[in-house]
C-alpha cells in the first residue's frame, strides 16, 4: 500500500464535504474572468490561505489550466511548521481531500531525486503543511486525472532556489507538465505598507526576472512566505522555454474580511508564451 496522506486542514481552512468545496470552488473560478490567456503555459504562482480568502485570486491562476492537456502538477510551497534542509518530497502515494485522492506521479519524482541531493524525503515537514494542500481544490476540479508531485522548500537559501530550479527544469523538460509555487506575500501588515512591499515582488515577477525577487528576498523578508519556491520556479519556466510573465490578479484578505489593519497580500501570476 502506498501512503494517502490524509487532509490536514479540511473542513477548517475550506468546506469538507465534496459538493460544498466543488461550489466553493466553481464560484471562485466564474468569477475570475477577463484575464488574458497564455498559449503555453508552463508555470503559476498562486496563494495558500484559507480558500474564502485566497479563493478569488487563486482562482485566475488555476482558470489558466482549463482545457489543457496535463499530466502531472509539480506543487512546489514553503514549510510553515517544520525547518529542514533542501526540499521534501513526497515520492508515492497520493494526497486525499473531499474531492478525492490526488496520485502522486512517482516516476516524476523519482527524476527529481535523481535530478539532486537536496530533493530527500522528510515526512515530517508533509503532516500538517497547508500550502500544497490549499491548491488541491482547484486542481481537482479542474484537471481530476492529473498526477501531483508535493515539493515542501525547507530553508529559503539562495543555493537551494537555485538548485531546485534547475532540478525542476531537468526533469520535467519534454513532459505535459505545470509548476505550481505556492505563496502568499506580505503578512499582517497595514493594506498600504502591504501593498508598498507587494508592489515590488509583483514587478519582478511581471518583469519575469527571479534574480530581482531573490534579491528583494534576502533584503527583506516580509516579502513572501514562499519567496524560494516562487524564484525556484521563475528560473525552471524560464529554463524550460517560458517567455512571458503575466501578473493575473492581486487582492489582500481585507477585500474578503473588510479589515485593512492587518492584511495577507495575495497574487496569481502565470508563465509561458502569450503568443
Amino acid at each position: 500500500m502506498h501512503p494517502i496522506r490524509p487532509p490536514a486542514v479540511s473542513g477548517t481552512w475550506y468546506p469538507g464535504s465534496a459538493a460544498a468545496l466543488a461550489s466553493a470552488v466553481d464560484a471562485h473560478l466564474a468569477r475570475a474572468d477577463g484575464a488574458p490567456r497564455l498559449e503555453t503555459l508552463t508555470a503559476l504562482i498562486a496563494p495558500h490561505a484559507g480558500l474564502i480568502y485566497s479563493g478569488p485570486v487563486a482562482a485566475h491562476a488555476y482558470r489558466q489550466l482549463e482545457g489543457r492537456a496535463i499530466d502531472v502538477v509539480v506543487l512546489v510551497g514553503p514549510s510553515h511548521f517544520v525547518g529542514f534542509d533542501g526540499v521534501s518530497i513526497y515520492r508515492r502515494g497520493g494526497f486525499d481531500s473531499p474531492l478525492g485522492v490526488a496520485p502522486i506521479d512517482d516516476g516524476c519524482a523519482a527524476r527529481l531525486m535523481s535530478a539532486s541531493s537536496l530533493i530527500h524525503e522528510h515526512p515530517a515537514a508533509h503532516v500538517r503543511e497547508h500550502s500544497l494542500e490549499m491548491q488541491l481544490p482547484f486542481i481537482r476540479r479542474i484537471l481530476p486525472h492529473a498526477a501531483i508531485v508535493p515539493l515542501v522548500v525547507g530553508w529559503q537559501t539562495p543555493e537551494v532556489a537555485k538548485e531546485l530550479g534547475r532540478a525542476l527544469a531537468e526533469s520535467l523538460r519534454g513532459t505535459r507538465a505545470v509548476m505550481v509555487a505556492s505563496s502568499d506575500l506580505s503578512h499582517y501588515e497595514s493594506a498600504d505598507a502591504a501593498h508598498a512591499l507587494d508592489l515590488q515582488v509583483v514587478e519582478a515577477v511581471e518583469q519575469f526576472d527571479p534574480d530581482a525577487l531573490q534579491d528583494l528576498l534576502e533584503r527583506n523578508d516580509r516579502h513572501a512566505c514562499g519567496g524560494g519556491p516562487m524564484v525556484a520556479v521563475m528560473r525552471a519556466a524560464r529554463s524550460l522555454g517560458a517567455r512571458d510573465a503575466v501578473v493575473l490578479n492581486y487582492a489582500d484578505s481585507g477585500d474578503v474580511s473588510g479589515d485593512k489593519s492587518a492584511v495577507v497580500g495575495y497574487l496569481a501570476a502565470a508563465f509561458g508564451s502569450v503568443a
